[in-house]
């Protein structure tokens, strides 16, 4: 009997052993950074590619931030979803209530490992499995542009999410499914344009966060790439942008490309919903950037 229970207390030990590890952070040290200069010029445009002002710019009088008010990343905007209410942080250079006192170490482990300077699993609400893709010098010169914006007080509230949710340690495991550094689609082809549209795409501009579908654990399901998803918040969808979609299966390149430079589509109907931070931002970027991202979703796999 006695036997048995050491061997029943061992086996749980051995239990609690691997969970532990499994659900631990996975971080980078400043030996894995590159040698490289951070340059907060380039690092504007990956802004504006990221959508960082979208979220974490905080909402003026209740409605979103416009003009220079983007540029002023306190946080504070609300997501109901169906995990709970996700809050988005301050992440100005604030000393305390932002990033201000981050490393560029702690920034890097942040977006593209999802752990926190003290060592805490990010939810996935902020996107750093499509930022795992990025080349680790965007990152930092990401970081540089950043820390030339305004720091702004305050400290939004915390997440409320339900059990299990909750539980940021069992993000470890979720992430040993989830986060991948490698491209989603192989589109064997070596056109630079299309690559950058890729790197574009599935990288900094996170599309498939809201325009691919979520298995049963909120993981992206990589063979309905971009093909349209229920939204996050709310009732309704995200559309497909496959060039399957109905809505773009008539759209040229240069149609995809004008689309996020003016906001019209090739009807003369204007973006409307979401979509208008996201376009507003896209036509921060150069030409030849929208021009990528359009040649891009032209040579993805259809998604019926």
């Amino acid at each position: 009997m006695r036997r048995s229970i050491r061997i029943s207390a061992a086996l749980v030990a051995v239990l609690l052993i691997a969970s532990w590890w499994l659900t631990s952070p996975q971080t980078l040290a400043n030996g894995d950074l590159p040698d490289y200069e951070p340059d907060a010029v380039a690092g504007e445009r990956i802004f504006w590619a990221g959508g960082c002002a979208s979220c974490h710019a905080t909402p003026v009088d209740g409605k979103r931030a416009r003009g220079d008010a983007k540029l002023r990343l306190g946080g504070g905007t609300e997501f109901e979803t169906e995990y709970g209410v996700f809050r988005v942080p301050n992440i100005s250079t604030h000393e305390q209530d932002g990033i201000g006192g981050w490393s560029v170490l702690e920034f890097v482990n942040a977006m593209q490992r999802g752990v926190s300077p003290q060592g805490r699993h990010y939810y996935p609400s902020f996107p750093y499995t499509s930022y795992a893709k990025m080349r680790t010098e965007d990152v930092m010169d990401l970081k540089a542009y950043i820390d030339t914006l305004p720091a702004v007080e305050g400290r939004p509230d915390g997440h409320e999410l339900g059990f299990p949710w909750n539980v940021r340690r069992g993000i470890g495991a979720w992430k040993r499914l989830y986060l991948d550094d490698s491209v989603v689609v192989d589109l064997g082809t070596d056109d630079p344009e299309v690559l950058l549209g890729q790197y574009l795409v599935e990288g900094a501009g996170h599309c498939a966060e809201c325009h691919t579908p979520r298995d049963g654990f909120g993981g992206l399901l990589a063979e309905r790439w971009l093909g349209g998803a229920p939204a996050a918040e709310g009732t309704g969808s995200v559309p497909n942008i496959t060039p399957a979609a109905k809505t773009l299966s008539g759209w040229s390149a240069g149609d995809i490309s004008y689309y996020l430079e003016s906001g019209f589509t090739p009807d003369f109907d204007s973006v409307g919903g979401t979509m208008v931070a996201v376009q507003e931002n896209m036509a921060r970027l150069t030409k030849a950037d929208r021009d990528a991202i359009a040649a891009y979703l032209k040579s993805i796999p259809p998604v019926e």
